[in-house]
């Protein structure tokens, strides 16, 4: 009986320890088999692709290089390494190459692009940017004219590209008129007609000589000034002569008041003023027959009101700065 009872137990024990030896193996499996993984084929895949996939199976990517490759797309893997297959553990490295493309290409049409775009090409394409020369025609400013090499050409990634570009029409010049002695109102008059632009105003005095008409100007007149020049005038005016019927003073400001004559159409009212040397817009819009129209000017400096009526000059106001 006793005999008995030990084969009992031994059969127990044999029984119980192998079923802690399966249940062991089988967890030892379960949990080798949740820390690896199968590499999957990249090679020949987008490289932002292969990335998403190697992180999405907690693999680390190593870049060891970049090599042309005339099969493989710029920007996708040439080479991986372990070989698709292996079974490695998650967290381990996956080194891979990356394709820069072929090393012959044809040379991308760059002729009518912008400047800007066509160096962007040539970056993209591994290419060098070489000289760059500019000349005055009837194409847009900055595009493309002329390339070299030729569109179509088959060159090697690294070769510098010329390139010729537009700088526009050729500015217009004109001979600056003579302003001297004439009215502000026909002065402003003749330096828009010339495509010019008012610059600064001053103002000085000689008493013998005719007042509110333009003493002196720069640049001076029969000189060569190109479309878009400023032009400074200096007006023969007294100092603190305020008497214009439009002009009244209010708590430290200039008002500038005008009325439009009765009538049907409305006309377009444009107030521009020019202080220390800057032209500004002050109103541009249309008014209604009989309305009046104010402007306030800084009582603390020097300006001069344009007014416009349907783009006609009509009214240049002087304002000097109260002492």
């Amino acid at each position: 009986m006793i005999l008995g009872a030990l084969k009992f137990t031994s059969f127990m024990a044999a029984f119980f320890l192998a079923v802690g030896i399966g249940a062991y193996l089988t967890i030892t499996l379960i949990i080798k088999s949740e820390d690896t993984v199968v590499i999957p084929e990249i090679t020949g895949k987008e490289l932002v692709y292969a990335l998403e996939i190697l992180s999405d199976l907690e693999l680390n990517t190593k870049v060891k290089g970049s090599e042309y490759s005339a099969d493989i797309p710029k920007n996708h893997i040439v080479f991986q390494e372990p070989e698709p297959g292996t079974e490695i553990k998650k967290g381990r490295d996956v080194r891979i190459i990356i394709s820069k493309g072929a090393r012959t290409i044809p040379m991308p049409n760059l002729e009518g692009l912008s400047l800007q775009h066509a160096r962007i090409i040539i970056e993209e394409n591994d290419l060098c940017p070489g000289m760059h020369s500019a000349i005055h025609n009837r194409f847009k400013k900055n595009e493309i004219i002329s390339q070299v090499p030729a569109p179509g050409t088959l060159i090697t990634r690294g070769r510098c590209v010329d390139l010729l570009s537009s700088s526009g029409g050729r500015e217009k010049a004109y001979m600056m008129p003579d302003l001297t002695g004439i009215a502000l109102d026909d002065a402003i008059s003749l330096i828009e007609s010339h495509h010019l632009f008012l610059g600064d105003i001053k103002s000085i005095f000689h008493r013998h000589k005719q007042k509110n008409v333009i003493e002196s100007q720069e640049p001076l007149s029969g000189h060569r000034v190109l479309e878009g020049s400023m032009v400074n005038l200096i007006i023969n005016r007294p100092p603190g002569e305020k008497k214009h019927a439009y002009l009244k003073r209010n708590g430290g400001i200039k008002l500038f008041r005008y009325r439009l004559e009765n009538g049907f159409l409305r006309k377009r009212i444009r107030i521009r003023i020019n202080s220390f040397g800057v032209l500004s817009e002050f109103l541009d819009t249309l008014i209604k027959p009989g309305d009046e129209v104010w402007a306030l000017i800084p009582g603390h400096r020097d300006a001069t009101l344009f007014l416009y009526e349907d783009n006609e000059l009509i009214r240049t106001e002087v304002y000097d700065a109260w002492q």
